[in-house]
């Protein structure tokens, strides 16, 4: 091949290659700017997510906080009217503390029904069970018809026994929300 063909060859490479240059760093930035919406596509998936998790873990935190208070108010309600069933001085403002507590922890156990995780859910309806058969006892003892294990003592016994499911549902709680529970987690006075 002499130098007029090479040199030909080399003039159809070079007009080629500037034709063809500009249809394949197109290509080629398109590529890059497909990649890099995909990038940008995946990191607002990932915030929003992030977001997400950020907001029910702050909603389930609100719930069982409210939750904690509620059943809490309701078992020393159940106290209280136990012990003003005991002096003999219950009276409409007693059952209306009373009804306003029990309210109260049937709306936040509700409201936790609908938030809580599977194991917190099992200590809820442990507790709320309790209390629902606490007030029955009481509310039989009032009318004169004590179930077996339901005289003042033994219900009185019951309500101050709760401290350990309660120990054991706020652990749950704590780790459900991601809080580190201290190995000495204490457990409340009992009131």
């Amino acid at each position: 091949m002499g130098n007029g063909m090479i040199a030909v060859v080399a003039a159809i490479v070079g007009v080629a290659g500037t034709l063809l240059a500009p249809i394949f760093s197109q290509r080629l930035l398109g590529r890059i700017q497909g990649e890099q919406f995909e990038r940008q596509q995946q990191a607002a998936r990932a915030d929003w997510l992030r977001e997400q998790e950020q907001a029910e873990l702050a909603e389930r935190r609100n719930c069982y906080v409210t939750t904690n208070a509620a059943y809490r108010r309701y078992r020393i309600q159940l106290m209280d009217y136990l012990w003003h069933l005991h002096r003999g001085t219950v009276d409409a403002e007693a059952r209306a503390e009373l009804a306003a507590a029990r309210d109260a922890h049937n709306a936040a156990f509700a409201e936790a029904q609908m938030v809580a995780s599977p194991a917190v859910l099992t200590h809820l309806d442990d507790l709320a069970a309790a209390l629902g058969e606490a007030y029955v006892k009481i509310k039989r003892l009032e009318r004169g018809a004590p179930l077996t294990d339901g005289s003042l003592d033994d219900i009185d016994s019951e309500l101050r026994g709760f401290w350990e499911r309660w120990s054991e549902m706020r652990r749950a709680m704590r780790a459900d929300i991601g809080v580190d529970v201290p190995s000495g987690d204490r457990t409340p006075v009992n009131r």
